[in-house]
């Protein structure tokens, strides 16, 4: 296919746009420099219009076809932020910000997309309008809802909207997709247990509250194993357990619970958090204390349209040969927002035997560049064919 002899040219170019985004990594919404980077390259390739600043950080390219007889606009998002983890990998272009690191990969989603949105702009053999999308706070801040709170999809008038993330483990190159819902709503919580404290050897003179959050942390695992159908998808941890006294001989006053709740239906998440509630004030009305519950609904569950995950499919079949089955994943991604306000799908792209993601060893291996950047070109020029 052309579009992948042409990536294979710029391989070098996209390369090194990659190592120095992961060597300048920035997190959340705090993604300046990378804005900025993204920003002038779009200008240089000639894009028909260039924002920054929307979603606080995040920025849009327009590339209009040779003709626009379709009507169509396609979006295309890669995210740019980083995670707060300190390097571990040795590279010589590894983080210079203690404790920022791309350990998700965003450096080459945001450089793979960089070299897409080159190629379309040099040639413009499409018949519609492409828009690339730059994303910050994918990585808990939301920034692909604040984008579309921007008015994202009105203002370019975007009718459907792609995406993709590497994937180590998979063979480097290929794809994987699934239609539906494929990664999950991610929620958080907040319990505390109030009770009264005391002398750890006079403990009928307390109301304790570690016993309290103990039955708490036993009993919010019954609602994945006696409340929910054994065939839904729901994950309750309690991944934090904190005393207010330290001492070994205090009970204390009050424990706090914090904890992530991950689903992949409606049902399920109002199960978890309805479940969660019930069972905590059940145990501090039993044992005499009270509690607080602060539940927040974080990113819901990110949904593949089934036609665009068809067509996505078939593209990546055109660029690597094939396209697997991707199986579900519990992890939570922000292109869900986007997904809600348009049809689309969202791919995965191999990224070879490497550290897992989020992980301080972890490093995006170019050679995934030409494929990636492969699909997103082709995704236009194969949806908005020229005449």
């Amino acid at each position: 296919m052309p579009v992948k002899n042409r990536f294979a040219e710029l391989h070098d170019e996209i390369t090194a746009w990659r190592r120095d985004l992961h060597e300048n990594p920035e997190i959340l919404f705090e993604t300046h420099r990378t804005a900025a980077m993204v920003a002038d390259r779009l200008r240089a390739f000639g894009c028909d219009e260039v924002v920054t600043g929307i979603g606080r950080t995040g920025v849009v390219g327009v590339i209009k076809g040779k003709a626009d007889g379709s009507g169509k606009v396609i979006g295309l998002r890669a995210d740019m932020d980083a995670l707060p983890i300190h390097e571990q990998t040795g590279l010589d272009y590894a983080s210079k910000t203690d404790g920022a690191m791309h350990a998700c990969g965003h450096d080459g989603h945001t450089a793979m997309l960089l070299g897409a949105a080159k190629y379309l702009a040099e040639t413009r053999n499409f018949d519609g309008t492409a828009v690339v999308i730059f994303q910050p706070a994918e990585e808990g801040g939301g920034g692909g809802k604040e984008m579309c709170d921007d008015g994202l999809m009105e203002r370019w008038g975007i009718q459907e909207v792609y995406g993709m993330h590497n994937w180590p483990g998979q063979p480097v190159g290929s794809f994987a997709i699934r239609p539906g819902a494929f990664f999950a709503a991610t929620d958080q919580f907040d319990i505390t247990f109030e009770g009264k404290g005391g002398h750890a050897a006079k403990p009928h003179e307390t109301v304790d509250t570690t016993v309290m959050a103990a039955q708490a942390v036993l009993a919010l695992q019954t609602i994945a194993s006696r409340n929910a159908d054994p065939v839904d998808q729901i994950v309750v941890s309690v991944t934090s357990f904190e005393t207010s006294s330290k001492a070994f001989n205090v009970i204390p006053q009050r424990v706090a619970l914090k904890g992530t709740v991950r689903t992949m239906s409606a049902e399920m998440r109002d199960l978890a958090e309805r479940r969660i509630k019930q069972i905590c004030q059940g145990i501090a009305t039993t044992f005499g204390g009270s509690v607080k519950i602060d539940y927040y609904r974080g990113y819901p569950c990110m949904v593949n349209h089934a036609e665009q995950t068809e067509f996505a499919a078939d593209v990546a079949r055109k660029v690597s040969g094939h396209c697997d089955d991707a199986p579900l994943v519990m992890g939570g991604e922000d292109f869900a927002f986007m997904l809600e306000e348009r049809p689309g799908a969202y791919i995965l792209v191999g990224n070879g035997d490497t550290a897992s993601v989020h992980h301080p060893e972890y490093n995006f291996n170019d050679e995934a560049i030409p494929a990636g950047c492969s699909w997103w070109a082709q995704i236009v020029e194969s949806r908005m064919p020229a005449a």
